[in-house]
Parts: C-alpha cells; structure tokens; sequence
C-alpha cells in the first residue's frame, strides 16, 4: 500500500497476478465498484478489479462538498479533451474524467436524480428488453438510501419526495442538505410566477419543474458519498475481491473459441512493466463512456478502417464502436448580485474566510462547505419557445432524418408539442458564485456573482471517440460535434438561443429572485438589440460541456450491429460478436437522459451485475 490510503485496503501485482479470478472488472469507477461489491457477495466467485489511478483517501477536495471541482484538471483527473470544434468557434474542451478509485464519482457535484420514464422507456422500446422505467426502478432504488429530512428543513427549504420511489438500504448515502445558497429561498417562487410549479415528487418518473436537488452525502459524516466508500470500503476485506491500483489496462485478450472470439483476460501496466491476467468466466470492461470503446478498439473490435489506421489487427468488425457520443452542452450566464450575500467565490479569494469554513466544517458539520447547487428547474421547449418556433425546428431537423435510424425518430419526436410537454428537454440551474471559465472579473469586495446555467437534455449534435493509433498510452480522439454534425446539431445552437433568452429576460427579471440581481454581466447588456446573432455569437463564443458523455457502446436492441441505429452490446451488455465480454457503465446508454447521471448509473452497474450473476446460475 502507497504511504497515506491504508485505510482502503488494495493489493500488490505480485498478490493479484497469483489469484485465480472468475470475473475481472476493468475500472475501478462509479459502475465497476458496483459491479465488483455484488458478484462478490457470492464468496464462491473471485473477483478482481483494475483500475488505472490511485486510491484517495482523505482527499479534502474529494471529500467535502463545498469544494467541489477542485481536483478538476489536477491529479485525479485523466484531463481529456475535445478536438477542436468548429462551431464552437475552434475551441477545444476539457473533458474531466476520474483518473482515481471511484472515477467520477469521486470528482462529480453530488447531484442525484432520475431522468423521466419516457427516457427508460425510450431505450426499451428500441428492443432493449429489461431496461424500461419499472424494470430500473428496483435497481435505483436498491444503489440508494434516502435519509429523510426534518419537518423544518422540508418546510424552509421546498423539500418534497415520495417515499415510496426511494431506496432505503443502498450503499450510496443521499439527503437534503441543511443549508442553501441564498438564492435558493427565491427560487420555487419565481418559478411559480413563471408559471412552473414546483415537482413534489420529481424522482418518481417525471423530473418538470422546479425542485430542491437530492445530493450524494452522507448527513452522518458531511462527506460525498461515492463508489469508494458505497461498494468498496464496506466489502474490501472479502477474500474473494481483489483491487489493484495504478493499473492501466492496454488490452482484453480475445482468443478464437468455436468461430468466435471471446474474452480470455486483459494486459495491464503497472509501474512501467507489463502482465496478462487471465479470467475463467468474463471480462467486465467499466471504463467509461471514454475509455470502454477507446480499449474495445485496442483488443480489435471496431471499425476496420479506424483499426487499420491505428495499426490494430482487426478481431470483430463493429464501426458502431466509439460512435453515437452524446453529451450534454451547457452555457453559464453571470449576473451582478447583491454584494452582501454569501458566496463560494469568498472562500477562494479571502483565505481568513476559507480557513474559517474548513474550521466549521471539521468542527460541525456546518457552514459554506456543506453548500452544493440544488434550485433545479427542467423546462419542456414548449414552455420556453412558442408553437411557430418550435415547429421551426421540428422541420427543420425533420429533413434530415435517416427513418431507418430509430435513435433519431424518438429525438425528433419529442420537439413536438404532444409529448414534449411531459419531458424536461432544457434544464435550469441558478446558484450563487461565478461558475463560468470564460467570465473572468477583476477581484473586488463590492462584486458578488450568480450563474444561470442553461443544459440541453436531449442534443442532436452526435459525435464520436477513436483511437489514433495502437498505443494505449496516446490519448484517444474526442469529437463531440457540438452544434454540428449530420444528425441536426446546428439546431441545438437554435434551441440555446431560446433557453439564454429564457434566463436572461424571465428567470433573471422574475421576482423574487430579481430584487437580489443588479445587472448581467455575462454576456454583458448591450445597448443594441440583442437578437439571434447577439445569442448565437455569445453561445459559440462560450459553450462549454456539462460533462454527461453516454451512447459510444450502446446497446444495438432491435437495430443489433446495424449500420444505421445498431450498437456495441446487446440488452444482457455483451459486447457483439464476441463471448465472456460485457461493458457495463455510461456508455451502453443508446439515447441521452434528462437527468444529471450518476443516478443512473449506479443503477445500470446494479443491473449489470444482476445480469450477470443470473447468466453464471444458468450456465451451471
């Protein structure tokens, strides 16, 4: 164990490499410790799990909420990026991923809710069986344990749920905060006076309206609950489990077994010398909705022209691999506040204040860095966008439509008003603090900011990740076509356009929330008519990603390894034309959800396991 993580147990290559595992499981991250702490619970399996970071332990900006975002682009982070993107004016992306055991889990912002039942429903209904809302409830529900609130924190703060749709006896812990920014106490009633009502049951199969986010904390300790502390920690010390860390898998070996090929084991670096493991039953690849198509394409499988290229022997021709990449595309609007309120950006400016936060937080359980983001607001396009505009798109995206791909009909269909009305397609959130990386003021005691951020749930911009060449060592090709592409991304710039209007000339000028705004300051007022090219310049200018990337080995369903519409793995998560190899995590997603993600895949590791364990009792 390296100096300072005894606390989470995890073993040497010399340990691992003389085991003799039924399963391995590649990532250690939000899905692959799911997936790990179940098949495990069977002591007759041994499991093994690789994951290419570190162990964290009692890493501050890890464990505290209030300081989310702080290890982005640092140590724990894999720091990817974005080729660059022309509609985004040629600006490359950042692209944060965890690089550390619990991946993303361990960096994301805590947020916790469910997309709509249309979403799950979506995915069934394109031939995935078993992966509609009421078959994924059980396994949501199963990752979680809801810790109720108190009477008066439900009563101050807009707190409402069902009871009945949550967990009460999962690994990851989740709760209302105690404190809110001070904003959030406008919040659901400007919503109200634009005629959005606040959602009293917004896990329960519709996320419209506005809403007190649920958060990945467990209220006992005030630190993040994540898939270290869930499914690791708990069940380390099983003898059948087996970490190893600092383990970068280069490729799964797949050996030709009755005319197909099927997963035998994997090649991993550790400490720059390379080892094989073997596996009797399956390789579990959990890398992510980055790095699960990016060692697809490594092992052999994939498009034979993108493998040649890279100089990778072609085992399983699927060009469904790495493609389908959906993401959801954010922008932040800045507004002048009232420079009395409380703000995150006082602790990073004044260090007395800091030190004072860490003090409450470390004495209490208290204070500014027990605060994340919660006044959340999911808006169907016909609330924000007249009948005539809204068709505007529909035909618009309408012309291009391949009939034959099913993914892009159910993304058509949801512009027009019918069913749109009952699905959050553009999400809200308004907190105090600048939270823009392009809003950059000069440093001032009579300054305090808000951000406005606007996410589109359900783009049309479709891109793809690659490899470029056969080293696993090269970072791989990410180009999410934001506002581009063939599938209609030029129209999810349009739609943007009616979402910042919607922030900057609605939520912002609604009151209550307005008698604490002084002015926009991002993009600054102008004098002149702000109109389409106004928006569209500022949304090229300083589009950024809300970090959700699914869909690169979805599931193929009815359309299986087809050209058009066809995936990388069927509805059990095995991957294609091969034996003994699933992918379970973001990426088998086949459509984007409205709904921040973790949530959701907590439940598809849950599931996955499931799935796996009843095909090992069927097979004995």
């Amino acid at each position: 164990m390296a100096p300072g993580d005894s606390r989470i147990p995890h073993t040497s290559t010399a340990y691992f490499l003389t085991r003799k595992f039924d399963y391995l499981i590649v990532g250690g991250g939000t899905a692959g410790l799911v997936v790990a702490a179940r098949l495990s619970e069977n002591p007759a399996l041994a499991v093994g799990v690789l994951e290419a970071g570190p162990v964290a332990a009692g890493i501050e900006a890890i464990d505290v909420p209030g300081l989310y975002g702080q290890e982005l682009g640092k140590e724990y982070d894999w720091n990817f990026e974005t080729v660059p993107q022309g509609a985004l004016g040629g600006r490359t992306l950042a692209w944060p991923r965890g690089k550390v055991l619990g991946g993303t889990s361990a960096l994301n912002f805590m947020t916790w809710n469910r997309a709509s039942r249309e979403d799950y429903d979506a995915w069934r209904d394109l031939g995935n069986e078993g992966w509609g809302w009421d078959d994924l409830l059980p396994y949501f529900k199963k990752s979680e344990s809801f810790n109720v609130p108190d009477e008066q924190n439900q009563k101050t703060n807009s707190l409402y749920y069902d009871d009945r749709a949550l967990g009460k006896s999962g690994p990851v812990q989740i709760h209302y905060a105690s404190e809110y920014s001070a904003s959030h106490a406008l919040w659901h009633e400007t919503m109200k006076s634009l005629g959005v009502e606040t959602n009293k049951a917004h896990l329960s199969g519709s996320n419209i309206g506005a809403w007190t986010s649920l958060e990945s904390v467990d209220p006992t300790t005030g630190k993040r609950s994540y898939s270290t502390t869930a499914y690791y920690v708990p069940n380390a010390s099983r003898p059948n489990l087996s970490l190893l860390t600092e383990a970068y898998v280069t490729e799964i070996i797949l050996e030709q077994d009755d005319g197909e090929y099927a997963a035998k084991g994997v090649r991993f670096q550790r400490d720059g010398l390379s080892f094989s493991v073997s596996a009797s039953r399956e390789v579990i690849v959990s890398a992510g909705s980055v790095q699960s198509p990016q060692l697809l394409e490594l092992s052999g499988i994939g498009d034979p022209d993108i493998l040649s290229k890279a100089g990778v022997p072609v085992k399983v021709c699927n060009p469904n691999v790495g493609e389908n990449l959906q993401d959801h595309i954010m922008a932040a609007m800045i507004f002048e506040v009232d420079p009395r309120l409380a703000s995150p950006d006082d602790l990073r400016e004044d260090k007395s204040k800091a030190d004072l936060a860490r003090q409450q937080f470390n004495s209490s359980r208290t204070g500014p860095l027990t605060i994340l983001a919660n006044s959340i607001c999911y808006l169907p396009f016909s609330h924000i966008m007249s009948p005539d505009e809204l068709h505007t798109v529909a035909e618009a995206i309408g012309s291009i439509n391949p009939a034959s791909d099913p993914r892009q009909s159910i993304r058509q269909r949801r512009l027009y008003p019918s069913p749109s009305t009952t699905l959050g397609q553009i999400e809200f959130i308004f907190d105090i603090g600048n939270w823009n990386p392009y809003f950059k003021p000069a440093q001032s005691p009579d300054k305090k900011y808000a951000t406005c951020l606007q996410i589109l749930q359900y783009p049309f911009s479709s891109g793809s990740i690659h490899i470029t060449s056969g080293d696993a060592s090269n970072k791989p090709m990410i180009d999410p076509q934001y506002y581009s592409g063939i599938h209609g991304g030029p129209e999810d710039l349009s739609l943007m356009v009616h979402a910042a209007r919607f922030a900057a000339y609605r939520i912002s000028q609604t009151s209550p929330l307005a008698g604490i705004i002084r002015r926009r300051v991002f993009p600054p007022q102008s004098s002149l008519d702000e109109d389409e090219t106004f928006w569209r310049d500022w949304l090229t200018r300083t589009t950024i990603t809300d970090w959700h990337p699914v869909g690169t080995c979805a599931m193929g369903g009815h359309k299986g390894m087809g050209p058009i519409g066809g995936g990388v793995v069927d509805h059990r998560l095995r991957v294609y034309g091969t034996k003994r190899l699933r992918v379970v995590d973001a990426s088998v997603m086949p459509l984007q959800i409205s709904a921040h993600l973790q949530a959701t895949v907590y439940a598809i590791g849950e599931k996955g396991a499931a799935m796996i364990l009843e095909d090992a009792l069927l097979e004995n």
